[in-house]
């Protein structure tokens, strides 16, 4: 394996102005943190929230209590989810996506909450704006601009020169797939593909997806970007590898696992952005006065092991820019 920006797990260390003794004699008190998470919640994101608010002082079993509660990719279990998850008093809720943070920010309006991996929370109205959003939330989004769907087809088309049609797996529950989608997949018109969109809304949709992807003659796909196609990191991939479809993902964390190549923000150092804001929370301030932040990293992950069992080579040129690749 070569990486290329390994100091990136130092993001949050250097965003931790203050020496962690200093940090834990300042929270004494115990603090109540529950997470809600679209599928699961053991994934390298979560781990890498709860090892920063680690380093900010906040240690499970002594001053922290954790509540991690997953849908299973079943967005019907949320509601349900966030009343229990309210029930047991929290100080803050961490909201993994779209359908978790919509089902949280519903049921309460006075608990703070903190979302990470919410594409647009402005287009589809969970606050008024990034910098100050007001009310109960606020958390980092993975923002990638207009455009970005078509630069992740722009490089499957660069990797698969001549490719003509592409399966692209969505999600219906996901309220930033059905605002942002059909904008995204006019742009990319542009790269003389035909698109075959496929909805895929639970776990027992996923491999008839693949089948219905065979069926349509797609030669590569795209997954947007939704907890159900990356959770767990190794279920999209296997199935991609079985159906001989080259797959582009959004999390680097997806291709690591199996998956052909990635293109995407920077998920780790986000989720450590998340959790500097809920320490922040933690200590007296109030979420709607917390900017949301946006991504400022964006990694291109290729898997090589993946390409040599889809009997593909990968051109020089995308091997350039790639910041990591997976031999």
């Amino acid at each position: 394996m070569i990486r290329r920006r390994n100091f990136l797990a130092l993001i949050a260390g250097a965003a931790i102005a203050w020496p962690l003794t200093a940090r834990a004699q300042q929270s004494a008190k115990t603090a109540r943190v529950a997470m809600v998470c679209g599928t699961r919640c053991d994934t390298p994101s979560v781990d890498a929230f709860w090892a920063t608010l680690r380093d900010l002082g906040w240690i499970d079993g002594q001053n922290l209590v954790r509540d991690m509660r997953g849908a299973g990719g079943e967005p019907g279990r949320l509601p349900s989810i966030a009343a229990e998850i309210l029930a047991t008093r929290p100080d803050v809720i961490i909201t993994f996506a779209p359908q978790p943070t919509r089902a949280v920010k519903t049921a309460t309006s006075t608990v703070p909450i903190v979302m990470a991996f919410v594409a647009d929370p402005v287009l589809i109205g969970l606050v008024p704006n990034l910098a100050r959003p007001g009310g109960n939330l606020t958390g980092v989004t993975t923002l990638p601009g207009r455009g970005f769907v078509a630069k992740q087809i722009e490089l499957l088309t660069e990797l698969l020169p001549g490719t003509q049609r592409v399966a692209v797996f969505w999600n219906s529950t996901n309220e930033i797939h059905r605002a942002t989608l059909p904008e995204e997949l006019l742009i990319a018109q542009r790269l003389g593909v035909q698109f075959h969109m496929i909805d895929v809304r639970g776990p027992g949709e996923i491999e008839p997806a693949f089948e219905a992807a065979a069926k349509g003659a797609a030669e590569a796909a795209l997954a947007a970007g939704d907890p159900l196609f990356h959770n767990p990191p190794r279920r999209f991939p296997d199935l991609a590898l079985q159906y001989r479809l080259p797959t582009m993902f959004l999390i680097g964390n997806v291709a690591r696992a199996g998956g052909l190549i990635s293109y995407g923000p920077e998920f780790i150092s986000m989720t450590r952005r998340a959790a500097v804001q809920a320490d922040r929370i933690l200590r007296g301030a109030n979420p709607g006065d917390i900017p949301i932040e946006q991504p400022t990293r964006f990694e291109l992950v290729i898997n090589l092991a993946t390409a040599k069992a889809l009997g593909l080579t990968i051109p020089r040129s995308i091997l350039a820019r790639a910041d990591e690749v997976i031999e």
